[in-house]
């Protein structure tokens, strides 16, 4: 766990005008910088405080060790309400089925990072294409499109693909084959959709790499923007 402290902000009237600590629940290190940053600029004066558990997404796929995972990340988003978070973004497509619940059990909003983005892709077209690195993310952020769409009132046509030998790259710290697979996996997703939606948050890097004329979504910006939005109303 890591934290970075900054000082509170206050209204004119001398009252705070954004709570004083928030938390960030992440599944892989490589997150946790670009996070950081978007939310250093989007809540300046909130103490981030950054909760890691990088065993996850592989637990995910055991069947020994999955279920176990909701009560971890439970215990995560504990120790950071115990700690004075007043709001939990769950950095992760993976987990993000695990916002509502753990919401309820801990008392504050927990927010999915990819809300914003999946929200964005259904009012964007109605062929919604999906790509991921990992099987774990691409179910999880499928299923959440189509929950969003539901709630939109409007019907996608959903295609999905895992990138494979991506996730690999990355987590070996060979970022640049890692983009390179993910921008030729959107090329071609391009050509047959009306929108591409990044799964995850580490493979926003790719978009910046293709030129394609179809939207290509990514959940960081739209993510944390939502966030911030939603700690400021607290």
């Amino acid at each position: 766990m890591t934290s970075e402290q900054e000082q509170g902000t206050t209204g004119a009237d001398g009252e705070r005008t954004a709570p004083r600590r928030v938390a960030l629940l992440h599944t892989g290190a490589v997150v946790i910088a670009p996070v950081m940053e978007l939310v250093r600029e989007q809540l300046p004066g909130v103490t981030a405080v950054n909760y890691l558990d990088d065993r996850i997404v592989a637990d995910l796929s055991d069947p020994a060790t999955a279920a176990s995972v909701p009560g971890r990340v439970g215990a995560l988003a504990r120790a950071a309400v115990d700690g004075g978070a007043e709001a939990v973004l769950l950095t992760c497509s993976s987990i993000s089925w695990l916002a509502a619940p753990t919401a309820e059990a801990v008392g504050v909003p927990v927010l999915r990072i990819d809300e914003a983005m999946a929200d964005r892709a259904v009012a964007t077209g109605r062929r919604v294409a999906v790509l991921a690195t990992l099987p774990t993310t691409c179910g999880p952020t499928c299923d959440l499109v189509q929950e969003r769409a539901r709630l939109a009132g409007v019907a996608v046509e959903l295609t999905s693909r895992v990138v494979e030998g991506a996730f690999e790259a990355v987590s070996s710290g060979d970022r640049a084959t890692h983009d390179r697979l993910v921008a030729a996996a959107i090329e071609e997703a391009a050509r047959t959709s009306d929108v591409v939606v990044l799964a995850q948050a580490s493979m926003a890097s790719a978009a910046s790499a293709v030129e394609v004329g179809t939207p290509v979504l990514t959940s960081l910006d739209l993510g944390v923007q939502r966030f911030r939005d939603l700690v400021l109303d607290l």
